[in-house]
């Protein structure tokens, strides 16, 4: 089934509810996304030339031009590669050419960085609200195309451990189990609900469209395109009871914010991306009340893998409410969720593996790259690369990350990435990357170096020069050498111990 089939009964059945707004206003219903959609289609397939399962990328941030340019692509049964906003260009430049994307729509503020980078490949640029934008919306519609469940409508690009990217391919089965956890497990939808995006729709704000639209509720665009809590604050009290995913960071700065945000103005705030201090989620809920949900997911398996619903996370008199506070909560209600060996032997409670996920919500695997799949894939389970353990009662808590990943602000950063980038400049003989554990961002990034003649100013420049400003290091730690095993390998468990006892 092609997911566009929910926005043409929505058409059908709710022409004139509010399908998008942005900021305070209602921007479009219905009918009107729907017709955009279809006529958008239209123009992509007969005169672009794009087939079923071409790729387009969305370069873009937030902006209601987001919905009717992703929903035309599925209308097409053609797949979207949604690209983080805030890349630097030679990574823009890397994911438009591994996936082969033809079209690529941008806001204005980063089309003069995809013109400047894009590969062969691209053979179109629309920056949104201009003329030669809005010509796409002909008056020939397309009708809905059909599309089988494994067709690809997603694919994801997730950081991997060499520092390369890795596109997932999520399709309209992955996607659609993702939209019956969210309404099982997380809340029920009805029409005209409001679902507040202040995280990147690049990312799982954008997945948590799809059930608000399957439902016909109302999918809010901030005018700043981003999170600012002042901004949240008013447009929940306009609104009225939205309903918003966010990283811990964010959660954090609302609870911090000093302004009058009304509580009954926020239906339910679903927190993922990275695991919440337990004091963080209290203060929280002590000045929100009980309108928090945990999920735990990742792009390979979106936004489904466990859940702490709105209940346990309220339910303060259990006598494990801090632990379970403290965990990613259980298996959501589309998937299985448990803890495994590297054989696929599943491991009882209080035992330590890696935390597995199978059922419609896992992709089919990474874009043009076998080895990666058969790493993430193997057993009839997706490996996410997270280590934990599961209680009798059914609830994981995560330990540790096996592919030493760092999550700051809900993103997920690969110290090998940013190594790579720092060991090109001949000064530097060795580096490692590691996270530190921060109040506010969740950890941050430090690089440890050894070398000469070289500054933090250099390997600053360095790394803005060749990726995302967010994964650049806080601190650069010049060190006479690293610490290493026998085998000569950098010991980052011992050097995330060191760097603990620096801080005092």
């Amino acid at each position: 089934m092609n997911l566009a089939t929910w926005l043409a009964r929505a058409a059908r059945s709710f022409p004139e509810i509010c399908a998008v707004g942005f900021g305070t206003t209602p921007y479009q219903d219905y009918r009107t996304l729907a017709n955009r959609a279809a006529r958008l289609a239209a123009t992509l397939r007969q005169d672009l030339g794009l087939k079923p399962g071409d790729r387009v990328a969305l370069a873009m941030k937030n902006t209601p031009d987001y919905m009717e340019i992703l929903w035309g692509l599925w209308w097409a049964n053609i797949s979207a590669v949604p690209v983080n906003a805030k890349l630097h260009g030679n990574e823009f430049k890397y994911i438009l050419e591994n996936s082969g994307c033809r079209v690529v729509f941008t806001t204005p503020d980063l089309t003069e960085t995809i013109e400047q980078f894009k590969p062969a490949c691209v053979e179109r640029v629309f920056e949104v609200r201009t003329a030669e934008h809005e010509a796409l919306f002909g008056d020939v519609t397309l009708d809905l195309q059909d599309a089988h469940p494994d067709d690809m409508a997603w694919l994801f690009y997730t950081s991997g451990t060499t520092g390369r990217p890795k596109g997932a391919q999520i399709s309209h089965r992955n996607i659609a189990a993702m939209t019956f956890g969210y309404l099982s497990d997380i809340e029920p939808i009805h029409p005209g609900e409001q679902c507040l995006h202040a995280a990147p729709l690049s990312h799982g704000s954008g997945m948590y469209m799809v059930p608000h639209l399957c439902k016909a509720g109302v999918n809010v665009i901030p005018e700043s395109g981003g999170f600012d809590p002042a901004e949240i604050g008013e447009l929940a009290n306009h609104w009225g009871a939205v309903s918003m995913f966010a990283a811990p960071t964010m959660v954090t700065r609302l609870t911090g914010h000093p302004g009058d945000i009304d509580p009954s103005g926020i239906r339910t705030i679903t927190y993922g991306g990275a695991p919440m201090y337990v004091d963080d989620a209290i203060r929280a809920i002590d000045r929100f009340g009980n309108r928090f949900a945990q999920l735990f997911g990742q792009g390979e398996s979106p936004m489904t893998g466990t859940i702490l619903s709105k209940a346990q996370i309220a339910d303060r008199n259990h006598p494990d409410w801090r632990h379970r506070l403290g965990s990613i909560g259980i298996a959501n209600s589309t998937v299985e969720c448990t803890i495994a060996d590297d054989d696929g032997t599943l491991l009882g409670p209080n035992e330590i593996g890696e935390v597995v996920i199978r059922g419609d919500a896992v992709f089919k695997g990474y874009w043009n790259n076998p080895e990666a799949t058969a790493k993430a894939l193997k057993h009839g389970w997706l490996y996410t690369g997270d280590v934990g353990e599961i209680d009798a009662d059914g609830f994981i808590t995560l330990k540790d990350r096996s592919k030493d990943m760092i999550i700051s602000g809900g993103s997920n950063i690969y110290p090998r990435e940013i190594e790579e980038v720092l060991l090109t400049d001949d000064r530097v003989q060795e580096v490692s990357v590691i996270g530190r554990p921060d109040a506010d961002w969740g950890e941050v990034v430090v690089a440890y170096v050894v070398g000469e003649g070289v500054g933090p100013a250099d390997l600053d420049k360095l790394c803005l020069d060749n990726i995302a400003r967010f994964k650049r290091p806080k601190e650069y730690v010049f060190v006479d050498a690293l610490p290493k095993s026998n085998y000569g390998k950098i010991l980052k468990t011992e050097l995330r111990e060191t760097d603990k006892a620096r801080q005092g």
